[in-house]
């Protein structure tokens, strides 16, 4: 769709062309530019992905966190007794 539906590939420069038996010596530049543009849509969709990853995240990271749980009872009552100890020294 971003290049129309254009086939690359099959663009050559003719250095030689053929003769008898003997094949035509070419530079086939279109293979190379059709897998650079490629390359090119496939590397941007994953920048795209990888981007809307790490905004997702960071917006996660700074969503509100609740309140952590009140420790538990006993770690409590340990707690005044260390300090009981503490002030008696």
């Amino acid at each position: 769709m971003i290049v129309g539906g254009i086939d690359f590939s099959k663009l050559a420069i003719t250095i030689k062309a053929a003769v008898g038996a003997a094949p035509a010596v070419v530079i086939g530049y279109g293979k190379f530019l059709q897998t650079i543009i490629d390359f090119i849509i496939i590397a941007f969709s994953i920048f795209l992905l990888v981007k809307g990853m790490n905004s997702l995240k960071r917006k996660q990271e700074e969503a509100p966190q609740a309140a952590p749980p009140a420790p538990p009872v006993q770690e409590v009552l340990l707690a005044e007794i260390r300090d009981l100890l503490k002030e008696r020294k």
